[in-house]
């Protein structure tokens, strides 16, 4: 998610893994079950599509190694699994890390491999299609690393919201409505290709602290915590207007894991900081987040 920088993704990502391999196999027991417990009342025929960033690949959360390419850092423990083991359905992940809207229909070269077009994968005997998408072509990545080399230059200020805003256009609100109508076209993509597929959009989880910030353990001044906060809320409000259009069903992730942001303790926290503290990328879901993630999923599929 949030990236066009993939340079700075790898570097922190292997970063990441030197540093905390340790962890890449720890486990969540009683999250996990829950998960399972929420789909033991229903099921789905057909196969689980997953599409999207790294959000839906899950990063690091150790690497699948069966899967390919292997550049696209998929992870059983993302919540596409544990959907798909939820409702006992077989999986075809497609989703890739550093995936833009492009990618649905265009191949996506990584480091190891290259992913083909990510609708590609689909077929009209689909019956749950997963997406997690559109961060990557705001490059908001990118503006997480921009906020924190401003946040030295005026640590009580909000240096990145005056950088973002100068002139009186805020850029992140514009690239948020600029990706509405591509997200649209996207969902209505899927719906030619897999007319019987129940279409799933999953917004964002929470990152950022609801006040304040924890500057300098993740360098993003206060102020800045605030203007960001603010764009994230936009972004998912795009994402369940744009499912609204389309007929599909927006999963809302952000609000069951408020409280648990970057600047909460590794104990609580549902996505890294700028130095994760559990095998995963700078400011995504650990496998906590992803549990979370899938929990709200499987939550949203027995209601409709």
């Amino acid at each position: 998610m949030w990236s066009h920088a993939r340079g700075w993704v790898a570097a922190t990502g292997v970063l990441a893994a030197v540093l905390l391999t340790a962890a890449c196999h720890a486990a969540a027991p009683a999250a996990e079950a829950a998960v399972h417990s929420s789909a033991a009342a229903y099921a789905t025929t057909g196969p689980v599509v997953a599409l999207g960033d790294s959000y839906t690949a899950g990063a690091l959360l150790p690497i699948d190694t069966h899967a390919k390419p292997a550049g696209c850092l998929r992870s059983t423990k993302a919540y596409p699994t544990l959907v798909a083991d939820a409702l006992g359905a077989r999986l075809i992940d497609v989703a890739c890390a550093s995936a833009g809207v492009k990618n649905t229909t265009q191949a996506q070269p990584t480091y190891l491999g290259t992913n083909p077009p990510q609708l590609s994968a689909l077929a009209p005997g689909d019956r749950l299609v997963l997406l997690t998408l559109s961060g990557d072509d705001m490059g908001f990545l990118n503006v997480l690393k921009e906020c924190a080399e401003l946040s030295f230059t005026q640590p009580w200020g909000s240096p990145c919201e005056a950088h973002y805003t100068k002139g009186g256009t805020d850029q992140l609100a514009a690239g948020v409505a600029a990706e509405g109508p591509k997200m649209s076209q996207v969902l209505a993509e899927i719906a030619a290709r897999a007319p019987g597929a129940r279409i799933v959009v999953v917004g964002y989880p929470d990152m950022f602290p609801q006040s304040g910030g924890c500057w300098p353990a993740v360098p993003i001044t206060a102020g800045d915590v605030a203007y960001l906060r603010g764009t994230e809320v936009k972004a998912n409000a795009m994402l369940a207007a744009a499912a609204l259009g389309a007929g599909a069903t927006f999963v809302n992730t952000y609000t069951p894991t408020i409280g648990h942001d970057f600047c909460q303790p590794e104990s609580v926290r549902d996505v890294e900081g700028l130095l994760p503290g559990s095998l995963a990328l700078p400011f995504h879901p650990n496998t906590r987040g992803q549990q979370a993630i899938a929990t709200a999923v499987l939550a949203a599929i027995k209601r409709a």
